[in-house]
C-alpha cells in the first residue's frame, strides 16, 4: 500500500480512529493487525518471510539474554546468519550467480546453476537491519529481550516505517508501544502537517522531476551534455524529495498515533563535506553502519591505513545494501573515496584558503563547500540511477561534452512533456522548498508562524493541498527506496 494512494487515504483515518477508540491494552493488537494488512497489500505471500524473521529474532533475543559465555555469541551469530542469509538469498543470489557464470564462461568452465529470479520482498533490507539491531543490542546488554511476542512483532511490522524506515533501535520504539497515548489535538495536527509536507515533496516535486529524469536516463545517448547535467541534478532533487517525503509521511503518521520516530534527514544538500552529508542523509542507516560495522572494525581508533580500509568497507557494504549491482558498489566506493580524499587533502586545502585570504569571507567559503559537496554527491548519483554500468559511464563521460541539447530524431519519442513554463514553475517550487526547509531550522520563525491566527495559517495549508491536487503527479508512482 503506497502512502500516495487512494487506499492509504482510506486506511489511515480508519486505522487511527479505531486506535484511539480502543482501550490501551488492545491497541498493540490493532496496530499489529493493521500493519500486517498494510504489508499484505503489496505481495501477500512475502508476509510469511517477514514473520519468519520475526520468529527467529524473537527467540534469538530470549536465548541471548538467558545464555552464558560463548553461547550468547553463538545465538547472536545464528540470528545474524539467518537475517543476512535471507537477504542474500532474495537480493544477492542472482547477482553473485551471474558474476560467477560470467567468470566461468571466461574460463571455459561448465557452470550449471541458474538464477532464481525471485522478486525481492518489499523493504527486506530495512526489516533485516532493524531486526539485527535488536539482537545486537540485547547481546551487548543495552536492551532487555522482549518477552511479549506481539510487541516484538509490532516493532518489526509497525506500518509507518515498515518498508523504508527509519531503521529504528529497540530502545526507542519498543517502550513506546507500552505507553498510553492520549488523543492530543496539537500532536495530531503536527503529524498531519508533516504528512502533508511529505506528500507535497513526493507528488509535486519528486514525481514531476522523475518524468524528466526517466526520459533522459532512459535514453542517455540521445541527449547532449546540458540535458545530462539537468537530469543528474534533477535526480538529486528527485531522490531527496522522494525519500525524505516518505520519511515525513512515516514520522507524521506515527506522531498522530503518539509514536516518535527518529529524524532521518537534516537538509543533507546543505552539507559542507561528504562526511557531513552522511550525518544528514538517511541518518538511521548511516548510524546503523557506524555503530554495528564501522566501530566494531576499529573505527578511527586504528592506524591511517586500517582506517582507510574501514571507511571503504563501510561504503562498499552500503552500496551493496542499496542494490545488487556493480553500479551501486561504485556509488558506495565513490563516497568512500570522497571521504578519504577529503581527509588526505585537508591540510593542503587549509593552506590554500590561508594563502588566498578567502578564509576571511566565511559566507563565501561555506557556499563554495556546499556547492562542491553537492556536485560530488550528484555525480555519484549517476551510478545510483543509471540502468547499467555502460549507461552510467556514458553519462559521466559526456556531462561536459556535446552542447547540443537533444538529438532531433528523439524529439517525439523521449522529450519530457514539459514546456518552458513548466520548468520555470518546477524550479520555483524547488526554491520554495529550500526556503521552507531553511525556515524550519529557525525555531523562532516557526514559533512565530504557528502563533499566527488561523486565518493566516490555514490558507498556507490549503495552498499545499491545492498545489498537490492541481500540479501533483497523482499516478501512485512507487517510492524509490521501496526497491531496497
Amino acid at each position: 500500500m503506497l502512502f500516495n494512494s487512494l487506499s492509504f487515504l482510506i486506511f489511515f483515518p480508519i486505522t487511527t480512529a479505531i486506535y484511539f477508540c480502543l482501550p490501551h491494552r488492545a491497541r498493540w493488537a490493532w496496530l499489529l493487525l493493521c500493519s500486517a494488512a498494510f504489508y499484505l497489500a503489496f505481495i501477500p505471500k512475502y508476509l510469511l518471510i517477514l514473520l519468519l524473521v520475526i520468529a527467529i529474532d524473537y527467540v534469538a533475543g530470549l536465548a541471548i539474554e538467558s545464555a552464558k559465555g560463548g553461547w550468547r555469541r553463538a545465538f547472536l551469530i545464528v540470528s545474524l546468519v539467518a537475517n543476512i542469509g535471507l537477504l542474500a538469498l532474495f537480493k544477492y543470489f542472482d547477482f553473485l550467480n551471474a558474476n560467477v557464470h560470467a567468470l566461468s564462461e571466461f574460463l571455459h568452465w561448465n557452470y550449471p546453476i541458474h538464477n532464481l529470479g525471485w522478486l525481492l520482498p518489499i523493504g527486506l533490507s530495512f526489516h533485516t537491519f532493524q531486526s539485527m539491531a535488536y539482537t545486537i543490542e540485547v547481546f551487548y546488554g543495552r536492551q532487555r529481550a522482549e518477552r511479549h511476542p506481539g510487541y516484538y512483532a509490532l516493532y518489526v511490522l509497525f506500518y509507518p516505517q515498515l518498508v523504508a524506515g527509519p531503521i529504528e533501535r529497540p530502545q526507542n520504539l519498543l517502550p513506546q508501544f507500552r505507553q498510553i497515548h492520549a488523543f492530543n489535538s496539537d500532536r495530531i495536527y503536527s503529524g498531519l502537517r508533516l504528512m502533508l509536507w511529505g506528500m507535497f515533496k513526493k507528488v509535486v516535486i519528486a514525481d514531476r522531476v522523475a518524468v524528466i529524469v526517466d526520459a533522459i536516463y532512459g535514453h542517455p545517448r540521445a541527449w547532449g551534455g546540458a540535458w545530462l547535467v539537468i537530469a543528474t541534478y534533477g535526480f538529486a532533487i528527485q531522490i531527496y524529495c522522494d525519500f525524505s517525503g516518505y520519511t515525513d509521511i512515516a514520522i507524521g503518521a506515527a506522531r498522530v498515533l503518539g509514536i516518535r520516530l527518529m529524524t532521518n534527514f537534516d537538509r543533507p544538500y546543505a552539507s559542507r563535506s561528504v562526511a557531513e552529508f552522511w550525518r544528514r542523509w538517511h541518518i538511521s542507516l548511516s548510524t546503523w553502519f557506524r555503530d554495528y560495522l564501522y566501530i566494531p572494525l576499529g573505527g578511527n581508533r586504528v592506524g591511517p591505513i586500517r582506517w582507510a580500509i574501514n571507511i571503504l568497507i563501510v561504503f562498499l557494504v552500503s552500496g551493496l545494501w542499496h542494490g545488487a549491482s556493480w553500479t551501486f558498489v561504485i556509488w558506495g566506493a565513490l563516497h568512500g573515496a570522497y571521504i578519504l580524499l577529503s581527509r588526505w587533502t585537508l591540510t593542503l586545502r587549509q593552506k590554500f584558503w590561508d594563502a588566498t585570504g578567502l578564509n576571511q569571507f566565511p559566507a563565501f567559503t561555506d557556499a563554495w563547500q556546499i556547492f562542491t559537496t553537492f556536485n560530488f554527491v550528484a555525480f555519484a548519483w549517476i551510478f545510483f540511477r543509471a540502468q547499467s554500468f555502460a549507461s552510467a559511464k556514458w553519462i559521466a563521460g559526456h556531462l561536459a561534452r556535446s552542447p547540443i541539447l537533444m538529438h532531433p530524431t528523439y524529439v517525439t519519442n523521449v522529450l519530457p512533456p514539459f514546456d518552458r513554463f513548466d520548468l520555470i514553475v518546477l524550479a520555483a517550487i524547488v526554491f520554495i522548498l529550500e526556503m521552507i526547509q531553511w525556515a524550519r531550522t529557525k525555531p523562532q520563525l516557526m514559533q512565530r508562524f504557528f502563533a499566527q491566527p488561523k486565518w493566516i495559517r490555514w490558507p498556507a495549508y490549503y495552498a499545499l493541498i491545492v498545489t498537490i491536487l492541481w500540479i501533483g503527479n497523482l499516478g501512485s508512482r512507487s517510492f524509490i527506496y521501496f526497491q531496497f
